[in-house]
């Protein structure tokens, strides 16, 4: 599942500070934790306490003013949502790293050509050791795909390349030009062809659609994976080794 993009539980009433270990305090490491999610264009996680969540990637760090900016889809309802949640926290992955803050003063800034999210800069980070589900961005050249009926309209059959793919779910860019799933949307039925070796069959539930930067001409769909069979796991799990071998290599050439 994709429960491992929600954030870490901690409540100090329930285990007092046994999560002082994991927290960053110190503002100049601050900085540098998040310049580095900003710089890798990290995808970040955000989910608000009434349930609302939304995926971006942090836009600016502005340790001087003490904001930070998320990109922000102003027309999408999740981003309102956040805006107007009690709480919310933000969770993203650097590499094994899970790493977790709250997003308060929440403000939607709207510019001549997009709008952003901006907030004030925390002042604790947690760092947690990622245990399980580990993702790899595709390779492109394989033409990747995710082939299914869309959940409203039977009759259309719909190909959309995937992005990113984890044991627990998987990113899908969906142009457009094409009629939108919404968050919460289940496909009983995908067939997921990564490769040449890896072909198999999932049910999908959308939790996240994430406007893109609007050259993409599209946006991101964030999907749990649903009823694998234990074959295609071995496949899929075969698949983000070598992927993540290959990524690997690529880097050191």
């Amino acid at each position: 599942m994709f429960s491992d993009t929600q954030p870490a539980s901690l409540d100090p009433m329930g285990s007092g500070d046994s999560f002082a270990q994991f927290r960053v305090d110190d503002p100049f490491e601050i900085r540098a934790l998040l310049k580095t999610v900003q710089d890798r264009e990290v995808l970040v996680n955000l989910s608000g306490s009434d349930g609302s969540g939304y995926t971006s990637t942090l836009w600016a760090v502005d340790a001087q003013q003490g904001k930070i900016t998320f990109t922000a889809d102003k027309l999408s309802p999740s981003v309102q949502y956040l805006v107007e949640a009690e709480d919310v926290a933000a969770v993203c992955y650097l590499d094994q790293i899970k790493v977790q803050f709250d997003v308060h003063d929440r403000v939607l800034v709207h510019g001549r050509q997009a709008s952003v999210l901006q907030a004030a800069m925390p002042r604790e980070v947690y760092r947690f050791q990622r245990r399980n589900a580990y993702r790899v961005r595709t390779i492109e050249r394989s033409s990747p795909t995710a082939t299914f009926r869309h959940p409203s309209m039977p009759d259309m059959q719909l190909k959309l390349r995937v992005v990113d793919v984890s044991m627990g779910g998987c990113a899908l860019f969906m142009p457009s030009d094409m009629p939108m799933l919404e968050p919460g949307g289940l496909i009983n039925d995908a067939r997921l062809e990564l490769d040449a070796d890896t072909d198999f069959r999932s049910g999908l539930v959308v939790h996240h659609v994430t406007g893109l930067q609007p050259e993409a001409k599209g946006v991101r769909l964030g999907c749990e994976l649903r009823n694998l069979s234990p074959v295609a796991t071995r496949q899929l799990q075969l698949y983000i080794d070598q992927t993540q071998k290959r990524r690997r290599t690529l880097s050191l050439d």
